[in-house]
């Protein structure tokens, strides 16, 4: 079972000593051709100061975001589930995960960049700014990872649970294999969506899986690891999360 994770608008910066981005050596060998025109197009949008932090929508603070993208080809990399910051990815807590949970989660967590579309959890990424919905120049990010990463997505032999947001499913939706988790909040009369806390909850719902490192075939099986853990995971036609149970559960 293959998980599905959005990125971050915050990473870290730094990486190892003497490393610089190998796109070749990335996950998912049919996006290398996109990952090369992305990057160009960003190297070209990063040569002018105002048009890139009119682009990326920076603040006058965030100058040094496009500083970073002027420098992603020979800046230093680390681990994408390392890379990436925030709400969703701090209680991932990766500093603590050990050999064999690194194992699980390049084996079966995906981020999807906008700059480099797919990456596993173990593939070693630059610090960047570019988010789903930043114009790069002639062209959308839709238009460039829509069709490839939905290519991709489509021979995955494994079922996806995809935890992304919907500007990232727009950059390339899952195929038939694939369940859309849908964050809600139970008020007990009524259910509805949530920002932070639809964040924080898939984080702690991840972290629980890189804990325990189930053997998952199906939903099935998911939503029955789920209920182990105290998590309220009801599949259907978008397989619902419950955010209070994750929250009250990792507490």
């Amino acid at each position: 079972m293959l998980f599905l994770l959005p990125p971050s608008e915050t990473k870290l910066d730094g990486g190892s000593v003497g490393s610089r981005l190998d796109v070749a050596a990335l996950s998912f060998a049919a996006l290398e051709a996109p990952r090369r025109t992305s990057l160009a197009l960003l190297g070209e949008l990063s040569a002018d100061m105002p048009s890139a932090v009119q682009a990326l929508k920076l603040g006058p603070t965030q100058v040094h975001e496009v500083e970073r993208n002027q420098r992603v080809t020979e800046s230093p990399t680390m681990r994408a589930l390392a890379r990436y910051t925030g709400v969703l990815f701090d209680p991932l807590d990766v500093a603590s995960l050990d050999a064999e949970a690194w194992d699980w989660a390049d084996r079966h967590v995906v981020v999807h960049s906008a700059l480099f579309g797919l990456v596993r959890a173990g593939d070693e990424i630059p610090a960047y700014r570019l988010s789903h919905d930043s114009k790069l120049p002639g062209t959308s990010l839709k238009k460039l990872w829509r069709d490839p990463v939905s290519a991709v997505l489509a021979t995955v032999d494994e079922p996806v649970v995809d935890l992304r947001s919907e500007g990232y499913v727009g950059l390339g939706p899952a195929g038939v294999r694939s369940t859309y988790v849908r964050v809600v909040s139970d008020a007990g009369d009524r259910r509805r969506a949530l920002n932070h806390f639809n964040k924080k909850s898939k984080g702690l719902f991840v972290r629980a899986l890189l804990t325990d490192r189930p053997d998952l075939l199906d939903v099935d099986d998911l939503v029955d690891w789920a209920r182990g853990r105290g998590f309220v995971v009801e599949p259907g036609a978008e397989t619902v999360l419950v955010a209070e149970s994750v929250l009250q559960a990792s507490a």
